[in-house]
């Protein structure tokens, strides 16, 4: 049984946009908005994110506030600027900003080697006891929270983990700060855990990259958008121990949403075959703009370098990319999905 798309008062489609984590790469998810703000035919109800997935949602929200579209494509733009411009940072700073900005293949990089010998000998408790973290510097300068707090046009849910329970910590748009941001970016071997109320937090990613539920229960759109980043399979076996530990971070940051995507099948399927009623659940239609394979024409070594040049290259491989899923999939939205979530977890 298919509905009606969601439409809002302007005749264009609502629709809910989940964004995954993934440094660098994130400026592919940068570009996928950049398409659909410029495109103009959707209307964003609802937004998850995680990690670089939360920045890109904050910065979103406070430029949509400001100017509308155009006010949120120059907000990213500038954000995206600021991330590969990295001359006011002494060297650990500098140092400690790659490391997150460079999660996967840079081997090549004198960052990696300083990072990884010293996350391996080492917590951040005990080589960065002040805590340095130039994260928040940059969300700080760059984000006025009280103008996200005040978009109430979109809804925002970031993820992170709760350290104590390992359980997954949703933060809503109109209580976020730097510091939940923070919480959601944080990489345990590079950062300290965030407090907030007592509480201390990792990066989203290990319990939810992104979280989807939210936008089940607290918006009215069906139609979920994943902007997908890090890629599910790979056609080759690691060998080397760079290889390996990017392979074991896919599969970390993807579980947690593999097993939501498969409890969303095994709900679409009791409504297709009338086992549960539509009057009680809605019948949510999942869509993916998906990143990883384009994004796998950049070496170990570049693929994620937070430079102007790369991060703009991948911006574009993330606009075309939109494009061409608005083009094929855009009248679709609200009749049925165009994501095959079995093909996704099977």
């Amino acid at each position: 049984m298919a509905l009606a798309p969601v439409i809002d008062w302007t005749g264009k489609k609502r629709v809910n946009l989940a964004l995954q984590g993934g440094g660098a790469h994130g400026a592919f998810t940068w570009g996928v908005l950049d398409a659909i703000l410029e495109d103009g035919r959707l209307d964003i109800e609802g937004i998850t994110g995680t990690s670089a997935g939360a920045m890109n949602a904050v910065v979103f929200a406070q430029g949509y506030l400001q100017r509308g579209r155009e006010g949120a494509r120059k907000a990213l733009e500038d954000f995206w600027s600021q991330v590969s411009d990295k001359g006011s940072m002494g060297p650990t700073e500098r140092k400690l900003f790659e490391a997150f900005f460079k999660p996967f293949g840079y081997e090549a990089s004198l960052s990696y080697w300083w990072v990884d010998f010293v996350t391996h000998y080492a917590s951040p408790y005990d080589y960065n006891p002040l805590d340095i973290n130039p994260l928040r510097d940059l969300l700080t300068c760059t984000i006025d929270f009280n103008k996200v707090r005040a978009c109430d046009e979109i809804k925002i849910f970031v993820g992170a983990t709760n350290v104590k329970t390992g359980k997954v910590a949703i933060f809503k748009r109109e209580e976020l700060t730097a510091d939940h941001i923070m919480a959601s970016a944080c990489l345990p071997t590079i950062f300290k855990a965030v407090e907030i109320g007592g509480e201390f937090y990792w990066d989203g990613g290990y319990s939810g990259n992104p979280p989807l539920f939210p936008l089940f229960y607290e918006t009215n759109s069906p139609d979920v958008i994943i902007v997908q980043i890090n890629p599910i399979e790979r056609d080759s076996t690691p060998h080397s121990v760079t290889e390996i530990q990017n392979r074991l971070n896919e599969i970390t940051f993807n579980g947690t949403l593999l097993r939501e995507l498969r409890a969303i099948e095994f709900v679409q399927r009791l409504l297709d075959q009338g086992k549960i009623s539509h009057k009680d659940y809605v019948r949510p239609f999942m869509h993916r703009i998906d990143g990883a394979d384009p994004l796998k024409q950049f070496s170990a070594a570049s693929k994620l370098d937070a430079s102007w040049t790369s991060l703009t290259a991948i911006r574009d491989i993330g606009r075309t990319a939109a494009h061409a899923w608005l083009a094929a999939n855009y009248d679709s939205i609200g009749m049925c999905d165009t994501m095959d979530l079995q093909a996704a977890f099977g």
